[in-house]
């Protein structure tokens, strides 16, 4: 019987994905309802970056160590734009999107030239670079002690509770995540997964690649933008911690808990960290003598226990399975994410003698 549902719920894609974007839209609308706020707020921010970060490891197959410059460096300019203009707080974290896009041209234009680890690693210097910067600039970025006192301005509408603002800055995430969801849905996003399984048939196909990677390259940055800005503003602070490398590994672990190249994962392993660290922060962790205070060991435990259970992510994993069961492919994905590989489009049917 559950298996007959199962094959019933498998050959209903678009009303099974109708039923979980009106899902995820009715728990982001209830959110703050059911947790504290400002947590609630900070889920937002995070899984919009992840998904930003999604678009480049998941459907580009390049992995980035240096989004935190992207991040960092929108929430310093949305808080600077706040405090000296008093635009409205949405006009600031556009702002912030803006500059983090430019400021990703030159990086991607070099880092392109590189795949693998050694892509990852020019990220990472480049975003160590910002960093320096950051934390030299003391009279745009406060240096150590931040940038502080960013105001919630919206048309004269007082957002300081955090609850209000948490409806007021949703919508800011949610275009993100439209945008998102319309390039990987389109032809350019099915280039992008043809870059990921094979650039150098892409190339003989007649697609410039590394093109491609740029454009995809400043995109995911504008949305990385897009979300440190939101995150600055909801805080009204921001910090060396949003450049630092930190949260560039963090972000991809937010991915790989939610299975890469799926944009519904990006969201679950933000809000499954999110909430942990919230957790773990405020209530710890007692385990005999041990009390544990810190998110990093419990993080790391979650992150390994997923990677060894579910090598797609949480939701890479459900929708493999799902797929699996409409189209009778065997477990051929060589990418090991929720996007369908060239072999899996292929269904698995026997010639007719």
């Amino acid at each position: 019987m559950t298996a007959l549902v199962i094959r019933k719920l498998a050959a209903m894609p678009r009303l099974w994905r109708l039923v979980a974007v009106l899902g995820g839209l009715l728990v982001a609308l209830a959110l703050p309802w059911l947790i504290y706020p400002p947590v609630a707020m900070d889920i937002v921010a995070w899984a919009l970056f992840a998904v930003a970060l999604d678009l480049l490891l998941g459907f580009t197959g390049l992995l980035s160590f240096g989004h935190a410059a992207f991040w960092g460096s929108s929430a310093y300019i949305a808080g600077t734009i706040a405090i000296k203009t008093g635009v409205p707080f949405p006009v600031a974290v556009v702002g912030g999107a803006v500059v983090a896009m430019a400021l990703a041209v030159p990086i991607a234009l070099l880092a392109v030239r590189r795949t693998g680890i050694y892509f990852a690693m020019v990220t990472l210097a480049f975003a160590q670079l910002v960093y320096y910067v950051a934390n030299q600039w003391r009279g745009l970025t406060g240096g150590e002690n931040g940038l502080q006192g960013i105001p919630k301005n919206l048309f004269g509408l007082d957002l300081s509770d955090p609850f209000y603002f948490y409806y007021a800055g949703l919508p800011i995430a949610l275009i993100g995540l439209v945008i998102a969801w319309r390039v990987v849905h389109s032809p350019f996003g099915r280039v992008l997964v043809a870059i990921r399984e094979n650039p150098a048939r892409s190339r003989s196909l007649g697609f410039p690649v590394d093109r491609y990677k740029v454009m995809i390259f400043v995109i995911s940055a504008g949305l990385s933008g897009l979300a440190g800005g939101l995150y600055a503003i909801s805080h009204g602070f921001a910090s060396l911690q949003e450049v630092y490398w930190t949260t560039s590994g963090k972000v991809v672990i937010m991915t790989v808990l939610g299975g890469i190249g799926t944009l519904w994962g990006s969201v679950i392993g933000a809000a499954l960290i999110v909430q942990v660290e919230d957790y773990v922060a405020t209530s710890g962790i007692h385990i005999g003598p041990l009390n544990i205070t810190g998110p990093g060991l419990i993080t790391g435990l979650i992150f390994v226990g997923v990677v060894l259970l579910f090598r797609r992510g949480v939701w890479g994993t459900i929708a493999h399975l799902l797929r699996g069961r409409r189209r009778g492919v065997a477990d051929v994905e060589p990418h090991l994410s929720g996007t369908p590989s060239v072999a899996e489009r292929e269904p698995a049917v026997a010639p007719k003698p």
